[in-house]
């Protein structure tokens, strides 16, 4: 209870007593605090902003080191499945691919030579044995060539946009090394929130969300979970949680937007904030486990009424059993007895006109 209200409350309780003495003067209404309980909520909000990407984009790379000689887009371009995108210098590679296949073709001659040999007895199954063996790693030396080879082009592997190009003509590749960046358009576009871990355990999938792209002005896009990471990042320790929106062919990868999720109310330590209300501690008269009383308004008159117990949060009491709407009295509930009238009372006026 706040010292300075009830400071400000005796002296009309004083004069409520005083008046009371007189036969000639109706008693006046105790005055008293209330305030009114809001439902249970079941439902509440996360914030967070986040980047536009299409689901596929894929980072375009040679698997193998060479010359690049071919560099046939540039970013913004539009691409079809199949289409070349990048050539290496292929010198090497045909080497490679001709030494390969001068090997296989020697060991062919030499596992021939040796059946031959072997059936007239002049060579040991030994030997024959093992130019069988050099035979199939030649064979393997060879596909590992051809499909390299095959590896000197880079093809695009679905029809999009290029995002990025990110190597020069001239330049020696590494394998791995990103040389383009290709969205494929027919993906959706989703966007990635980063969620701290206690609000991304309240997201689920199929939650719905309002999305803002400050490009747009402003305007509200609508917008669906569909992922929700099942590990934090290691760095920051948030948790990547996955919106698509559809429908949208002004959006662009890249582009920054801010969402606002509707999932589930956070928890208590008294349990699910969805089952419990919560009120004032100061206008609970008394508490035992799980039950409680505090003094509901019904038409101006104080009711004492039983209510679910659930703790105290802060300097808040967890109730249940109130109707919404329903106002209870909080400062001068003690001067109160049942069945008692009362008028609510503005604190700052008692203040005031103390």
């Amino acid at each position: 209870m706040r010292p300075w209200v009830v400071v400000a409350l005796l002296p009309w309780l004083a004069s409520c007593g005083s008046q009371g003495q007189k036969a000639e003067a109706p008693a006046l209404p105790t005055p008293v605090e209330a305030v009114r309980v809001a439902a249970p909520r079941n439902a509440d909000t996360v914030s967070a902003t986040g980047t536009l990407e299409r689901r596929r984009e894929m980072a375009l790379s040679f698997r193998i080191a060479g010359v690049l000689t071919r560099m046939s887009v540039e970013a913004g371009d539009r691409v079809q499945a199949g289409q070349v995108i990048a050539t290496i210098d292929p010198a090497s590679l045909d080497a490679r691919q001709q030494q390969s296949s001068a090997d296989l073709e020697r060991a062919r001659r030499d596992v021939e030579r040796d059946k031959t040999l072997f059936e007239k007895g002049y060579v040991s199954r030994q030997r024959l044995d093992d130019r069988q063996s050099a035979l199939k790693s030649a064979q393997a030396a060879y596909n590992a060539a051809s499909f390299d080879r095959r590896w000197g082009q880079l093809v695009s592997p679905a029809s999009g946009v290029v995002l990025a190009r990110t190597a020069q003509t001239g330049e020696v590749v590494q394998p791995g090394q990103v040389v383009a960046r290709v969205a494929d358009l027919n993906s959706p576009l989703v966007l990635r929130l980063p969620l701290a871990a206690r609000d991304a355990a309240r997201v689920r999938v199929g939650d719905g969300a309002r999305i803002k792209v400050e490009d747009l002005g402003g305007t509200l896009l609508t917008g669906t979970v569909t992922r929700v990471g099942e590990a934090a990042d290691t760095r920051t320790g948030a948790v990547t949680v996955e919106l698509e929106l559809t429908g949208r062919p002004d959006l662009r990868s890249g582009q920054i937007a801010s969402a606002e999720l509707s999932v589930r109310a956070a928890t208590t330590p008294s349990g699910p904030a969805a089952a419990q209300s919560r009120i004032p501690a100061e206008a609970l008269l008394e508490a035992k486990g799980s039950r409680a009383f505090v003094l509901r308004l019904d038409g101006g008159v104080a009711r004492r009424t039983a209510v679910g117990f659930g703790g105290f949060d802060g300097d808040d009491a967890l109730v249940s059993g109130l109707a919404d709407g329903t106002q209870v009295i909080t400062v001068g509930a003690g001067f109160v007895s049942d069945g008692e009238k009362v008028r609510v009372v503005d604190p700052a006026k008692l203040v005031g006109e103390n």
